[in-house]
């Protein structure tokens, strides 16, 4: 049978965990007027992919951006953020546009590579952004969705001299090897590309 050990007194255990403290009370806070940087589009909110979900760039220096990549989520728009943030996901896009409102999300730096075409070329040659909704619910596909979506479209073409046409502004399911089908019937490419020139 073990004897029972003395236990310590109060004033041991209070110095104890002061001295357990000191390390963290020793690091550093945040640098006063440190701040995150801005979006790379304009009146986007930062919800940032967790790192362990794209690959840092240097982008256009280290790989040429010459595409637009258009998505559907196939779920709400808090949870594609969700998603994009959780580490094991291993999938982001640059951008999330909300159905009700247009609201967009920028969730990966442009310069850097998103995990959202399924396809290594593309994603490195590629802007990817996602759209709240579902490809068999054309209600989802707002028209406040598709003029900020074609608002944002048409800024990324005009940073990195892509023409504003079909051929580089694609959907999911036109990367070659891929199992996805969005946009989908419903998305409405004439219009959208319409929008995209006139925005």
């Amino acid at each position: 049978m073990e004897l029972a050990r003395p236990r310590p007194s109060r004033r041991r255990f209070l110095q104890g965990t002061a001295l357990a403290a000191v390390p963290y009370a020793l690091l550093p806070g945040p640098r006063s007027g440190t701040q995150v940087p801005a979006p790379d589009h304009h009146g986007a909110e930062w919800q940032p992919a967790s790192t362990a979900n794209y690959t840092t760039a240097n982008r256009p220096t280290s790989h040429p951006v010459e595409q637009v990549i258009i998505h559907v989520t196939q779920t709400a728009f808090t949870k594609t953020l969700s998603v994009f943030q959780n580490p094991a996901k291993q999938v982001s896009a640059h951008y999330v546009v909300r159905s009700a409102d247009g609201h967009i999300a920028q969730c990966v730096r442009e310069a850097d590579i998103a995990w959202h075409a399924g396809d290594w070329e593309h994603n490195t040659r590629s802007i990817g952004i996602e759209h709240e909704g579902w490809v068999d619910r054309p209600y989802y596909f707002t028209d406040a969705l598709y003029e900020e979506s074609a608002g944002l479209t048409a800024a990324i073409c005009a940073r990195y001299g892509i023409p504003k046409d079909r051929q580089h502004i694609i959907g999911h399911y036109e990367v070659p090897g891929t199992d996805h089908t969005d946009p989908g019937p419903h998305w409405d490419w004439s219009r959208y590309i319409r929008l995209v020139n006139s925005a």
